[in-house]
């Protein structure tokens, strides 16, 4: 029974920062490919799944880039290299959410140690918004204030929780969902990769009902973009590649005070139920799927190599002048 997927990525500047700090990731996890360009994808549900990710980058330019983009390298490197392998009677839901948490636990530990052993990047950090899709569910990884909606009979609701003071304060009752969204405060996360050796990763889910709409999607566009009108856009605009770029396209005209990344994912076909009335609702994944410390390899067995920077861009400067360095300490010693 075929579950067909139609994938939009698209990552924008905004109007008022210099440096791009976020990354999306959309892959497949059966093929083993994966992309990073903004273009309409097809494609099906393999037998390991699907894997998207938004994450945004923090601590100054060159280390919010570089975070964001270790962490995409990172997970994605984790699951084709675990995930991918695993025999087929190991694969099942439960494997599938230990590897994603695994995934984005170790990601942190070579963030935070990449950190540690180059003190001009050291405070760097990312969120992660990391879905996956296996069988005819959806499994969310979630680290920071970037978020995943499902847009289902023309309501979008969120299926992670923001790790930020506003939502501790909801969740308390001191504050309303309203309020959090004017506050001055919204933006004040409590956990990211990268600052502390250890996170904890929160799970959740969510069957997927034929027609479904996945949004990932960085502050930059829930910051300025309602979930009312998340929900509007979906219903309105059957195609995707224009969903996408008319979020971000309104994202901007209120402001674009942040860089502004969106996935979106739409799915269809019989593998999956039709759409029933009992909507929509945040699932935390259960506690069984607690990974084991003895999961966890040593970080120096999952070193990926360090994302490539842009041409012009301050750490590729830096890394130009820090190789310059050492040829001439290299000249220097082999003269004398």
């Amino acid at each position: 029974m075929k579950i067909a997927t139609s994938v939009y990525a698209r990552t924008d500047l905004g109007k008022t920062r210099e440096i791009n700090e976020d990354t999306f990731l959309v892959a497949d996890l059966s093929s083993g490919r994966s992309r990073i360009e903004s273009e309409l994808a097809e494609c099906h549900v393999g037998p390991r799944g699907l894997l998207f990710l938004v994450a945004d980058g923090m601590g100054g330019a060159a280390a919010g880039e570089l975070a964001s983009a270790m962490a995409a390298d990172l997970i994605y490197g984790h699951l084709i290299g675990t995930w991918t392998k695993e025999p087929e009677e190991e694969v099942t839901e439960d494997r599938f959410t230990l590897r994603l948490r695994e995934a984005v636990e170790l990601a942190n530990l070579q963030i935070h140690s990449y950190a540690k052993d180059h003190p001009d990047l050291r405070g760097m950090g990312t969120t992660a918004t990391v879905a996956g899709v296996f069988g005819t569910s959806l499994y969310f990884a979630q680290v920071g204030d970037s978020r995943a909606y499902v847009v289902r009979h023309g309501k979008a609701v969120q299926l992670t929780r923001d790790q930020s003071l506003t939502q501790r304060l909801v969740d308390a009752g001191e504050m309303t969902e309203e309020q959090a969204e004017t506050s001055a405060r919204r933006n004040i996360i409590l956990q990211a990769l990268g600052p502390d050796a250890k996170i904890a990763v929160e799970l959740s889910y969510e069957k997927l009902r034929r027609g479904d709409t996945l949004i990932l999607c960085s502050d930059g566009l829930s910051g300025q973009v309602k979930r009312e009108e998340i929900a509007e856009m979906v219903s309105t605009q059957p195609d995707l590649e224009r969903l996408g770029k008319g979020l971000i396209a309104l994202a901007n005209e209120r402001g674009g005070p942040d860089n502004i990344t969106v996935v979106v994912a739409r799915f269809e076909g019989e593998g999956l139920q039709p759409a029933d009335e009992a909507g929509l609702e945040y699932h935390q994944y259960p506690t069984s799927a607690e990974p084991e410390e003895a999961a966890l390899p040593p970080v120096e067995s999952v070193r990926a190599p360090v994302p490539t920077p842009r041409a012009g861009s301050p750490i590729g400067m830096a890394l130009l002048v820090v190789g310059s360095i050492v040829v001439l300490l290299a000249l220097f010693f082999a003269l004398v």
